[in-house]
């Protein structure tokens, strides 16, 4: 690690947050003359290259000097008056829970600039496609490094624009409805959202997250907590996105280009689930135990119906499109997250915070991936893939077919991998809930998460053996005929996930160390 002064972390991390608004604005300004390049589409592609590996470099720095002896104290904070009247604040700061999404966002946003520049998606010139990604990644750093409710909110709400054009401009078929149910959906949620913060935030006399963790809900009574919670609960679900507020998750994906669904799964899910981890536990403990059983029932059931939808789209026959079917088994998967946070322990909330970071870099390869499959053969289509035999990927491409193998069995959660270990977590802390919550109610909870962990490796294998196995000399379409393999802009975008994907799953205490002091800082009083 790299010691370095506090003034020094404090100008690190607003350089994070702020430089891709900056870049955003640059983007969209004509290129000097001399870095135009061959053409000025290259020179924006290139700037967003050059701002998201600035900024990821900067968040790599951040997260060296950051005191890993002190993972559970907020770091690198700035804290002045922005709106004295409300008693907003422009406060910044980081620890255990948030660092590792911040680098996480900074390493996506880096890696789809790259895959961008190499192949931008169809639509509108790169402008305003690069200015749109990068005013996106603002939006999501500054939501994980933000520490007050009114800044959290704005930072929140930032994202929708840039998604909704991406999805709407650049997306494929179905874009606009897609946009339309995106946008409609999170902003009815982000009303519900700002009644629940006001609430707790005007009945606490304060919208300082740092002192409402402190605080832990003193001060304020049961019924407040109980509003604010419910409120605050979902508005944050329909981002997380909990079943059943998913259903605009589903379309998006679908029709989202690539780089679009990478960051939607990658970073925006990890939003919602943030939230309920930093504000709503902490600051409404009471509400939070009221609604407990309530959060894991619907993450349980978000478990299954995602399964099961699965499941039905990779059926043979079934013309289940391969981008639907990742976006629905991140209804399962972020399943698993709200069950580890509905169980109010340490266990299952270290469980959901490494799932969320493990998601991100598993799901995130797997909308690379199928991208890749999608562009190769101009379809996305099981049954046009599989044909009788199968895809036989193995055969024609077995490059992109290893890579996309090794993205399935880390997303079914194989011992060893990312995936394994946030699942486990939050099927332990089901097996112990906090005190005071029905035992034998969160084991009925556990046995149906554990039901759906088979579910998923039936699909995801199902996959697999659709579209990597078969027969590679099967008559086909002209366009499945020769897959092309993995090329070096792919390569180059893909081969992080898959380290940090093993590294992640073969060393967990890593980044359970620098989390688990932060949770404890979260959550006081409670045991385990």
């Amino acid at each position: 690690m790299i010691p370095l002064d506090d003034t020094v972390l404090q100008a690190l991390l607003i350089a994070v947050v702020a430089l891709p608004l900056l870049g955003a604005a640059a983007a969209l300004l004509p290129a000097p003359p001399g870095l135009r390049g061959r053409s000025p589409e290259q020179a924006v592609l290139r700037h967003g290259v050059t701002v998201t590996g600035a900024v990821l470099a900067l968040a790599v720095l951040l997260a060296l000097g950051f005191d890993h002896d002190r993972p559970g104290t907020m770091q690198a904070e700035t804290n002045v008056d922005w709106i004295p009247a409300l008693g907003v604040r422009l406060h910044l700061g980081t620890d255990g829970v948030s660092l590792p999404l911040l680098v996480l966002t900074a390493l996506l946003s880096f890696l789809c600039a790259l895959y961008s520049y190499a192949k931008p998606p169809p639509g509108p010139g790169p402008k305003g496609l690069v200015a749109l990604l990068l005013l996106l990644e603002c939006g999501t750093l500054a939501t994980f490094a933000v520490l007050d409710l009114v800044l959290f909110f704005l930072a929140f709400e930032t994202v929708l624009v840039p998604m909704y054009f991406l999805i709407a401009r650049w997306g494929g078929a179905g874009r606009g409805p897609a946009a339309w149910k995106f946008v409609l959906y999170t902003l009815l949620g982000s009303v519900v959202l700002l009644l629940g913060l006001l609430v707790l935030g005007l009945n606490a006399g304060t919208f300082d997250m740092v002192r409402l963790a402190q605080a832990h809900g003193s001060g304020l009574g049961h019924t407040t907590q109980v509003i604010a919670a419910l409120a605050i609960g979902i508005g944050l679900a329909v981002k997380a996105p909990m079943w059943p507020l998913h259903s605009w998750l589903p379309d998006a994906h679908t029709a989202a280009p690539t780089v679009g669904s990478v960051l939607l799964a990658g970073v925006l899910l990890k939003m919602g689930t943030y939230g309920f981890v930093r504000i709503l536990l902490p600051g409404v403990p009471d509400g939070a135990h009221t609604f407990a059983p309530y959060l894991a029932a619907f993450a349980v059931a978000g478990i299954l119906y995602g399964s099961l939808a699965c499941l039905a789209l990779a059926r043979r026959g079934a013309k289940g499109d391969l981008k639907r079917l990742i976006a629905y088994s991140s209804v399962g998967h972020m399943g698993f997250v709200l069950l580890g946070i509905a169980t109010l322990t340490r266990t299952g909330v270290n469980g959901a915070l490494y799932a969320n970071l493990a998601h991100g870099l598993i799901t995130g390869l797997l909308f690379f991936l199928v991208g890749a499959v999608k562009d190769r053969t101009g379809t996305g289509d099981l049954d046009a893939l599989a044909g009788t035999t199968g895809g036989a990927l193995y055969g024609r491409a077995p490059r992109l077919g290893g890579l996309l193998a090794f993205g399935a069995v880390a997303s079914l959660g194989l011992p060893g991998l990312a995936g394994f270990w946030g699942e486990l977590l939050a099927l332990l802390g089901a097996y112990h809930p906090a005190p005071g919550l029905s035992r034998p109610a969160f084991l009925v909870f556990l046995a149906l998460g554990a039901l759906g962990t088979l579910l998923t490796a039936a699909y995801l294998l199902q996959v697999v053996r659709r579209v990597c196995m078969g027969d590679p000399a099967e008559v086909r379409p002209a366009a499945l005929a020769t897959v092309p393999d993995v090329r070096a802009h792919e390569f180059a975008a893909w081969t992080p996930l898959v380290v940090l994907t093993l590294v992640a799953g073969l060393w967990p205490g890593a980044l359970l160390g620098l989390m688990e002091p932060a949770v404890q800082n979260l959550l006081p009083g409670v045991a385990r």
